[in-house]
C-alpha cells in the first residue's frame, strides 16, 4: 500500500501547488483554501480516470435491465430449485456477455484511493520526526502546512472522535470541529443516499432477488455504514466523499437522461415508491364507492340527457314520438270524428283536435 499512499500524496500535492499559486497564502472564511481545493481535485482526478470504466459499467447496467425478461422466464421456470435457478442465470449471463459485478467496478476501485487518503491524513500530526514528515514524497514544510490547514477553523486533520489532548496539539476547538464534521457527516449520508435513490427511482427495484437484495444494501446499508463510521473519519476524508457523492450525482444525471434504461427494464421492475402495492391502492382509488358513486351516476345521466337536447332528441318531444325522434308506431294516430271541422294548425292544433 505504500505506493498508493505516495500517488495519493503526489496529487495532492500537485494540486495544492497550483491552488497556492493562484489563491493568496492567508485564509479566507478561516479556511486554508488551497488544501480543500487539493482534496476536491484529488476527486475529480481519480474520476477523469476512471471514466471510461464508468462508461462499462453503465454499458453492463444497461444489458442486465435487457435480459430482465429472461431473468423472469427463469425464475418462474425454476422456482423452488435454487441451484438449477443459478446454473442457468450463470449460463443466461455467458450467452448475452453479461458482467454483473462489473455495476460495482468503479466503487470498489475507488475504495484504495480512499483508504490511502485515510492513512495519509491520519499520518498528518504534529511532533512527528523528520524522516516521518519525508514519507510519502512530501517535505517538511508541506507535512507542516497539512497539519495547520483548516476549514471553517477546524482542521481537515482532526475527526469528530478526536481527543481533548489531540486537539490541543492542533490548537483547534473541540466545539468547532464536533461541530464541522457533525454537519460534513450530515451531508455525506444525505449524499450517499441520493446517489442511491436516483438510479432506483429511475429504473425501479429490480425482479430478481440477489439484485433487490444488492439495490437495498446500496440504498440503506451504505448511509448507515457513513453514519456509523463518519465520527471517526477525519474531516479531509469526508471532504473527499461529500465530493465524489456530488460528481457521482452529476454524473448519473446526465447519463440517465441521456441514456435512459430500456423500455424492457422499466416494465418488469417494480416502481421504486410503494411498489405494486401502491399501484393497486392508486387503481382502487379510482373507483368511486358510496355517495361518491352514486354522485358520479348522476352526473352521467345529466351529461347524457343534455347531450341529447344538444343533439335535438330529447324527451319533450310532440305526442305520438319516440324520444328518439321516430314516429311511434306503437301508438297510432286518433281519426277525427265524422262531421269534425278540418283542423287548423295555425289555430290550435291539438287542443282544437280534442275539442272537436
Amino acid at each position: 500500500m505504500a505506493g498508493i499512499y505516495w500517488l495519493i500524496s503526489k496529487v495532492m500535492l500537485f494540486w495544492h501547488t497550483v491552488w497556492d499559486s493562484i489563491l493568496p497564502d492567508h485564509r479566507v472564511l478561516s479556511t486554508n483554501w488551497q488544501w480543500v481545493l487539493a482534496i476536491v481535485f484529488l476527486v475529480i482526478t481519480v474520476r477523469v480516470v476512471l471514466f471510461p470504466i464508468f462508461v462499462k459499467q453503465i454499458k453492463s447496467q444497461r444489458a442486465m435491465q435487457a435480459i430482465q425478461p429472461k431473468m423472469k422466464e427463469l425464475q418462474d421456470k425454476h422456482k423452488g430449485d435454487r441451484e438449477t435457478l443459478q446454473k442457468e442465470v450463470m449460463k443466461l449471463y455467458q450467452e448475452e456477455k453479461v458482467n454483473p459485478l462489473m455495476g460495482c467496478l468503479p466503487m470498489f476501485l475507488q475504495i484504495p484511493v480512499f483508504i490511502g487518503l485515510l492513512h495519509v491524513l491520519r499520518h498528518l500530526r504534529p511532533g512527528m520526526s523528520d524522516h516521518s514528515m519525508e514519507l510519502y514524497g512530501w517535505t517538511k514544510d508541506e507535512f507542516l502546512s497539512a497539519v495547520d490547514a483548516r476549514l471553517f477553523d477546524a482542521p481537515i486533520v482532526a475527526k469528530f472522535s478526536s481527543s481533548t489532548a489531540e486537539l490541543l496539539k492542533i490548537d483547534a476547538s473541540s466545539t468547532t470541529v464536533k461541530i464541522v464534521a457533525a454537519c460534513l457527516v450530515a451531508l455525506m449520508i444525505t449524499t450517499t443516499y441520493l446517489t442511491q435513490r436516483q438510479m432506483i427511482k429511475k429504473t425501479g427495484w429490480n425482479t430478481d432477488p440477489q439484485q433487490r437484495m444488492i439495490q437495498k444494501f446500496m440504498l440503506y446499508g451504505i448511509p448507515f455504514f457513513t453514519l456509523t463510521s463518519g465520527w471517526y473519519f477525519p474531516i479531509g476524508v469526508i471532504i473527499y466523499w461529500v465530493t465524489n457523492n456530488a460528481i457521482t450525482l452529476g454524473q448519473q444525471y446526465w447519463v440517465l437522461h441521456k441514456y435512459p434504461p430500456p423500455a424492457s427494464a422499466t416494465t418488469n421492475t417494480t416502481p421504486f415508491k410503494g411498489g405494486a402495492g401502491a399501484a393497486k391502492k392508486a387503481g382502487e382509488a379510482k373507483q368511486p364507492s358510496g355517495l361518491g358513486a352514486l354522485f358520479s351516476r348522476a352526473r352521467e345521466e345529466a351529461a347524457a340527457q343534455a347531450q341529447q337536447r344538444t343533439n335535438g332528441k330529447g324527451p319533450a318531444k310532440a305526442a305520438g314520438t319516440k324520444a328518439t325522434g321516430t314516429p311511434d308506431t306503437a301508438a297510432p294516430s286518433r281519426a277525427p270524428k265524422p262531421g269534425a271541422k278540418p283542423i287548423n294548425p295555425k289555430k290550435g292544433g291539438a287542443a282544437k283536435r280534442q275539442s272537436g
